[in-house]
């Protein structure tokens, strides 16, 4: 599980900066060591502050700013096995991702392909069939089911957001052919949120 990114060097004793995925930026320093992409190398943030919206944190065996440069672009992941389950009415976005998205009258809409904080709030982006995207908030209101074991979701879109006739037409047809299609496996970030 992807929980956040080293985004360069801080100063020049080797302190970093990381930018969390967590839904508490600094619990990403709790889950104890984090590795690379590849799992070749084992890091602990050591919590030192932060900075316009990024953690500042030191890594043992870094202690100048050229060590540090050189981790910038780091992804830190996590086992999944490491992370506690999710509370009521909160999901591992990684779970979102790849479910099955269909409208409230059973209509196919397509594939859950991310799941984006822009700022105001989570938003899903839905994959349709013939490879266009759509952004559909992620609120109880607009996505009031979320059935992660039937690697589903239920969709009621907001007023206006599929008031193109030729879209409509289009989930019509592509609900009757059947494509649907297989579940996939989750993957993705690590963010926690409702």
């Amino acid at each position: 599980m992807l929980m956040g990114v080293i985004t360069g060097a801080h100063g020049v004793r080797g302190a970093v900066r990381v930018k969390s995925f967590t839904a508490d930026p600094a619990a990403i320093a709790g889950y104890g060591p984090l590795e690379d992409e590849r799992g070749e190398r084992h890091v602990t943030l050591a919590l030192a502050g932060t900075v316009r919206g990024m953690l500042i944190a030191r890594i043992d065996g870094v202690d100048d700013r050229n060590a540090a440069e050189r981790l910038k672009g780091t992804r830190l992941y996590l086992p999944r096995a490491a992370l506690p389950p999710p509370g009521a009415e909160e999901y591992y976005h990684a779970d979102l991702i790849g479910l099955a998205a269909d409208l409230t009258d059973g209509t196919p809409l397509g594939r859950v392909r991310a799941v984006h904080d822009f700022g105001a709030g989570d938003s899903i982006e839905v994959e349709k069939p013939d490879g266009a995207t759509v952004l559909v908030p992620f609120t109880e209101a607009a996505v009031p089911v979320v059935d992660i074991a039937g690697g589903r979701l239920v969709i009621d879109p907001p007023a206006g957001l599929f008031d193109n006739p030729a879209q409509r037409e289009a989930l019509s047809q592509a609900g009757a052919s059947g494509s649907s299609g297989n579940r996939e496996s989750p993957h993705g970030a690590s963010k926690v949120k409702p």
